[in-house]
């Protein structure tokens, strides 16, 4: 039977085109974009243009400024560390590596935490990402670049990765970072400003984006955005904005938890469970018949709620872009299983069930995870 995935809307631009594009209109060659003098780029994490546009009238400045093409489809896997990867690099998982949010070690029995892992788990930021930063490349011009964003970040193995050859400012709260942004890029001309505002993200996670705390952060947000948008001249050659997300996010309450223990026929034949909840990444060392009868299993058991395919089936179909580089591909799992709808999977064999009382979740294929917004403002406005 041949793989059945959701189309993906017509207009939306790819999130790993966005920075690209941005470096095009400040040097004066504009395709999305129009020429700007200084540009900055606001990510916003996990607000998807799903949940923006359910929650417009807690976000009016932000949903006001929202055309029906201003979309973008990110990447997949819909997380974190693989979206912002494609973004600073300008290039796909299969060639910068970061294939999820756990991905396996080839070789090994191992999938660090390709977020928050690079430190405990020992990778090296300068090899287990593959692709040069768009920032570096910049640096070797001689062209000014900066990143806004919390200090607790500044010295993390994944900055490291793929924001190396910027200049990283702190700034604790989200106006705080954006009126440094629209201070950098009025005093540089070229610079190119990246703001991030993990806030969102962070109340989805443990309280769902559908919760009151959930809209008071949007407000913030909506707010903060405004603010940018108030400090910068919107003329010709003048400061551009591009506001974005990495992804988007759906609520799982706990009963739609699928928790996989000890003797489920599920976990037969796997050797090691990779990726997140809402995308699992099953590997085996048995062979090409074991991944077979894995992908049977889950199909027989799952499909009617989950994407399940192998990974020569999602390669085959461009979820990890037109090119797979060799070196990438045994790090995505022999199995993946793509939530479509409001599940997430466990395994429930681990000691440490933290991860099991998050709420919001991302990670699959669904358009409420991966379709983001891509609002233009500043000199970028239409």
């Amino acid at each position: 039977m041949p793989l059945s995935l959701p189309a993906e809307p017509p207009t939306a631009r790819s999130l790993t085109g966005v920075v690209p594009q941005m470096m095009r209109s400040l040097a004066g060659d504009p395709d999305w974009f129009p020429v700007a003098r200084s540009a900055i780029v606001v990510v916003v994490d996990g607000l998807g243009r799903g949940n923006l546009s359910a929650r417009s009238g807690h976000a009016r400045f932000l949903s006001a400024h929202m055309g029906k093409k201003d979309a973008a489809r990110t990447v997949f896997p819909a997380t974190t560390a693989t979206a912002l990867t494609s973004l600073l690099t300008g290039t796909s998982a299969g060639v910068h590596g970061i294939v999820g949010y756990r991905g396996r070690v080839p070789g090994t029995l191992v999938a660090p935490n390709q977020l928050k892992g690079w430190e405990t788990d020992g990778l090296d930021p300068l090899t287990w990402q593959r692709a040069q930063p768009l920032f570096e490349r910049r640096e070797g011009e001689g062209l000014p670049s900066f990143v806004v964003s919390k200090g607790s970040y500044r010295a993390t193995g994944f900055t490291r990765a793929i924001q190396r050859g910027a200049t990283f400012v702190d700034a604790s709260s989200p106006d705080e970072r954006i009126e440094v942004a629209a201070s950098l890029a009025a005093e540089y001309t070229g610079a190119l400003v990246y703001v991030y505002l993990p806030e969102l993200d962070t109340i989805g996670h443990a309280q769902g984006w559908e919760s009151d705390a959930w809209i008071a952060g949007l407000e913030r947000a909506d707010a903060a955005v405004r603010g940018l948008a108030d400090r910068v001249a919107g003329g010709d050659r003048g400061t551009g904005i591009v506001v974005t997300a990495d992804h988007g996010m759906v609520d799982v309450p706990a009963h739609r938890q699928v928790l996989l223990g000890d003797g489920d026929p599920l976990l037969e034949e796997v050797d090691l469970v990779g990726g997140e909840p809402r995308l699992l990444q099953l590997y085996t060392d048995r062979g090409e018949d074991a991944i077979a009868r894995i992908a049977e299993r889950w199909r027989a058991q799952e499909e009617e709620r989950s994407w399940i395919m192998t990974r020569d089936e999602a390669v085959a179909a461009g979820l990890y872009g037109p090119r797979v580089d060799a070196e990438v591909l045994p790090r995505i799992g022999d199995v993946l299983v793509a939530a479509r709808s409001a599940v997430a999977y466990y395994d429930d064999r681990l000691d440490d069930k933290r991860a099991q009382r998050m709420v919001g979740q991302h990670g699959s294929l669904t358009d409420q995870e991966r379709i983001v917004p891509l609002i233009r403002l500043g000199a970028f406005a239409r």
